[in-house]
């Protein structure tokens, strides 16, 4: 027996003093209510209705057990309606992941805007370089550069991402320009990325593969650390497109190599599953969509 389903055939009963017309309301046989309430009856140790053949009527302890009832199914409805309410209209807290660099220069001002959009919605930006687990951690989506491990999270393309080599004018006049990858032993080098990272650059030549190994003058797990050395002349670097982007904008720094860089790193916007999509991760995708141009490649 489906508690609840009883309990909405007793009220059914109660309110309409029948099991026919109690069995219209709700789509079932008279036999189906007959059953229902007697079985709740059953449960409850108590008889909740008195039969004749002329009409049906509240007992005592049926009429106490009616206003319990109504309070349940009630409180039930209100449940699954704030549910229901959620997967189609925006509201409630959403938390975000995204990486430090790429939250704070291009997550955010979507932020804002959704902000603005949706007035019953407040957010939760959390920015972190390190992978963390959404269920575990409560995080409704994230969003992540690279190439994704298989999971069981659902993953939508929003954009690429180039890795770059970039130097200061000031320093390929000094040093020359480096033409293949195979130049660069012979330069400077300033390595940016985790402290674990292998120190080898990556690059496609004659469609392989090819890895060389730095040994860096400067290394550090900041971006801004890195591009400020290299637009001081420091050397050549590797980052992703968007960190260098308003040094290459300015002419502090100039692209090197660019023929033999690996393909475009993908963008993801990561989240739990698709069933029953809130909406409050429906249309913070759409609004990437919208208005998001994160294609750095």
């Amino acid at each position: 027996m489906d508690r609840l389903d009883a309990m909405e055939a007793f009220v059914a009963v109660a309110d309409l003093r029948g099991f026919a017309p109690a069995a219209r309301k709700l789509g079932l046989s008279p036999s189906g209510v007959t059953r229902l309430i007697a079985a709740l009856e059953e449960r409850l140790g108590a008889r909740l209705l008195q039969r004749t053949t002329r009409q049906v009527t509240l007992t005592d302890a049926g009429a106490r057990y009616l206003e319990r009832a109504r309070r349940i199914l009630a409180d039930v409805a209100e449940a699954e309606g704030a549910v229901e309410g959620e997967r189609t209209r925006p509201e409630g807290q959403l938390v975000i992941s995204a990486p430090v660099g790429f939250g704070r220069l291009h997550v955010s001002e979507i932020v804002t805007a959704y902000l603005k959009r949706y007035p019953d919605v407040a957010v939760d930006l959390r920015l972190s370089d390190r992978v963390i687990n959404l269920v575990e951690d409560g995080v409704d989506l994230a969003v992540r550069i690279g190439h994704l491990p298989d999971s069981t999270l659902v993953a939508r393309h929003v954009g690429e991402m180039r890795r770059i080599v970039v130097a200061s004018p000031g320093y390929l006049k000094q040093r020359g320009e480096p033409r293949r990858p195979a130049d660069i032993p012979a330069h400077d080098t300033i390595q940016f990325g985790a402290m674990t990272a292998a120190l080898d650059w990556r690059f496609v030549e004659d469609n392989s593969e090819i890895r060389i190994a730095s040994t860096p003058r400067f290394a550090t797990n900041s971006s801004d650390a890195a591009i400020q050395y290299a637009e001081a002349d420091g050397g050549l670097t590797r980052v992703l497109a968007y960190q260098a982007a308003e040094s290459l904008r300015a002419g502090r720094l100039k692209i090197v190599l660019a023929p033999f860089e690996q393909p475009a790193l993908p963008i993801h916007i990561v989240y739990p599953t698709s069933r029953l999509l809130s909406a409050k991760v429906r249309t913070f995708i759409d609004l990437v969509t919208e208005m998001a141009d994160w294609h750095f490649g």
